[in-house]
């Protein structure tokens, strides 16, 4: 059942991402070109564990068949909430858990969440542990950071994780205090490298952090062999194309025009639509429309007075609304 050891080489995913990976973008993203893993947004083990709480996360957790591979991304402190989210989420038929030990925001790290457990390594050693006996065959897979406040923490830190023999470790190449401030430290990757060959060779490793699109991905491929995937995550913003793979016949990037990214957030809208009922029976949960807005900035641009577009699309208090919009700027292009 561990999907991660018949990927291809490289392997390529999407990176989780807060009120952006929803089941809307991930799908609107296979539109345009998918990846070979696919994560969901963040869920709180706390909130799964308590009946009111999963009541709320059903939304973070909606994914369909064609996704697959896709994983469950979880977050929390209680090694106990842990082990307790796993065995559900593999009732859900998830194709792995992964485990959120990078994120830098501070109401998470606050409590001692995300990349917070990097100054508490027992108890994320607990946490993988605990998850691993939920998931029972499910593939369990940590995403972190180098370090807290400092890059040279991972030479402790990543040991740690590793021997938990987690199927797939994933380090963006930043600290927490750095958060996306400064580039990404891929000078870093050969001894990261060396250090996951040493204690837990079976672990895939993916590395994370100002990677651009696909070509990217063969370039870093090629100067380090040993990564086995590369995870992409404010890349998209620049380019939702960015998983495609470079033309056969001329070897370049395809390029796309300004009427096929607004097609693409047309499809985008569809998708919104049609996911925007969470609940069958309780129409009055609903997914947060002014979310769709976080987008415009994807699809409307580099062409003349797309600011000016993009503000009237801003203005807009439902999907009928852009699309009106969005039919008058066709004409103008």
């Amino acid at each position: 059942m561990n999907f991660w050891q018949d990927l291809p080489q490289p392997f390529t995913a999407l990176a989780p991402m807060e009120d952006v990976t929803g089941i809307v973008f991930r799908l609107t993203v296979a539109k345009a070109a998918r990846p070979n893993v696919y994560f969901t947004e963040f869920t709180n083990a706390a909130s799964f564990c308590s009946e009111k709480g999963n009541f709320s996360t059903i939304g973070r957790l909606t994914f369909n068949s064609t996704e697959k591979p896709i994983v469950a991304q979880i977050w929390g402190t209680k090694p106990e909430q842990f082990q307790q989210t796993a065995q559900e989420l593999v009732k859900n038929g998830f194709s792995g858990i992964d485990i959120n030990m990078g994120c830098p925001a501070k109401d998470v790290v606050k409590i001692g969440a995300g990349s917070g457990l990097i100054r508490t390594p027992e108890l994320a050693v607990a946490i993988i542990k605990a998850a691993q006996a939920g998931a029972g065959n499910l593939p369990v897979s940590v995403k972190t950071r180098l370090g807290y406040s400092r890059e040279e923490e991972f030479r402790d830190w990543l040991p740690k994780l590793l021997s938990t023999k987690p199927a797939n470790l994933t380090v963006h190449l930043r600290t927490k205090k750095e958060m996306s401030k400064v580039d990404a430290r891929y000078e870093y990757i050969p001894e990261i490298v060396a250090m996951r060959n040493d204690i837990s060779p079976s672990t895939k490793l993916t590395i994370n952090g100002d990677i651009r699109d696909y070509a990217h991905v063969l370039e870093l491929h090629r100067q380090y062999p040993g990564v086995d995937g590369f995870m992409i995550g404010r890349g998209v913003f620049a380019n939702p194309y960015c998983f495609e793979k470079p033309d056969p016949n001329s070897g370049g990037m395809p390029q796309h025009s300004a009427l096929e990214l607004i097609d693409l957030l047309e499809y985008q809208l569809d998708l919104y639509d049609k996911h925007r009922q969470i609940i069958p029976d309780r129409p009055e949960v609903v997914r947060n429309f002014d979310s769709l807005k976080h987008f415009f900035k994807i699809y409307i641009r580099d062409f003349r007075d797309s600011s000016d577009w993009r503000q009237k699309l801003y203005a807009c208090k439902d999907t009928t609304e852009i699309r009106e919009v969005l039919a008058n700027l066709k004409v103008t292009l």
